[in-house]
């Protein structure tokens, strides 16, 4: 049978903290970001489907109780403070919130996004500066009684796949295969092409074991990489060309008895369009779900599943 996987970049404003100047549309997300955490858990609950929330480290705390984590690496071995960056309190720390990933109605998983939302491909983010992140989440998280298995990798980026091993994690998030129009010179052309018209699916996929033992899921669908003038040009082609795309995995995944794994942010749910977008892929999953064509697991089950 075929499965979905929900995976969430659980982040707020750490998903832009190397951003010195954010431009408006990315202000917009750290705005809608803890609004966007709490619709995205309501939806979930509405359907009963559990995701993988990825959370970075820092948001379990609250700025009076983070000064102990000050020794922990970041960015080359320079602890990065909040108060030193723009934005409110609220969007950097975030225990209350993932108080509500663990009292939601769906059975929601609780993995790692790195300690401060590290670029682990960085030229400063060395194995021990990976080590300390991975090490702080975990530490963290235990303190609370959660053990971490899964990780996603802030921007996708693949690196230190060894440390996550040697910190107890059993799985991670990797990059989507590529598809046709990403080998093209006209990619994005090609990427307009195929969501405007409907007619490319995105690739279903197969969990492996790599080298170091860990689970490799990869993504299939990011829910929210169509946006801004190609959205707006595609309209007249179609009401929400990324629902399209949706559907189109789903009955793919269920032809190829696959996953199909969705991920996205809830600073992508700015405004009442891209909640639509997420309430009618939800729906279509439900829907597909009760007809007993796909099951909706989790990062670690799915990897529980693979090494079994």
């Amino acid at each position: 049978m075929a499965r979905v996987v929900l995976s969430i970049d659980a982040e707020l404003a750490w998903g832009f903290h190397d951003h010195p100047e954010p431009p408006v549309r990315e202000l917009r997300r750290i705005a809608a970001g803890r609004r966007g955490w709490g619709i995205l858990l309501e939806l979930l609950d509405e359907f009963d489907l559990p995701a993988t929330w990825a959370v970075v480290g820092r948001l379990f705390l609250a700025r009076t109780d983070d000064q102990i984590y000050t020794a922990y690496a970041a960015d080359g071995g320079v602890p990065i403070d909040p108060a030193t960056l723009s934005g409110s309190a609220d969007q950097w720390y975030g225990n209350d919130l993932v108080e509500q990933i663990r009292d939601a109605r769906a059975d929601h998983e609780i993995g790692c996004h790195t300690f401060t939302h590290l670029d682990f491909t960085a030229d400063t983010t060395t194995a021990e500066v990976a080590r300390a992140e991975l090490q702080a989440c975990v530490d963290i998280a235990r303190e609370r009684g959660i053990e971490m298995e899964s990780f996603a990798y802030p921007r996708n980026r693949v690196a230190h796949r060894e440390v996550l091993a040697e910190t107890g994690f059993t799985c991670y998030r990797g990059r989507a295969p590529p598809r046709w129009y990403d080998r093209s010179c006209l990619r994005a052309l090609g990427k307009f092409a195929a969501y405007a018209g409907g007619f490319s699916a995105p690739p279903t996929v197969y969990p492996t074991v790599d080298e170091y033992g860990l689970v490799n899921v990869p993504a299939s669908l990011h829910l929210f990489g169509f946006e801004s003038y190609a959205r707006t040009l595609a309209r007249p082609f179609r009401r929400d060309p990324v629902v399209k795309q949706a559907r189109l995995g789903l009955e793919r995944a269920v032809e190829e008895d696959g996953v199909f794994h969705v991920w996205f942010h809830p600073n992508d749910l700015v405004g009442p369009e891209e909640v639509g977008r997420l309430r009618a892929v939800l729906a279509a999953i439900d829907a597909m779900r009760e007809r007993g064509d796909v099951t909706v697991e989790t990062m670690g089950e799915v990897a529980k599943r693979t090494l079994a």
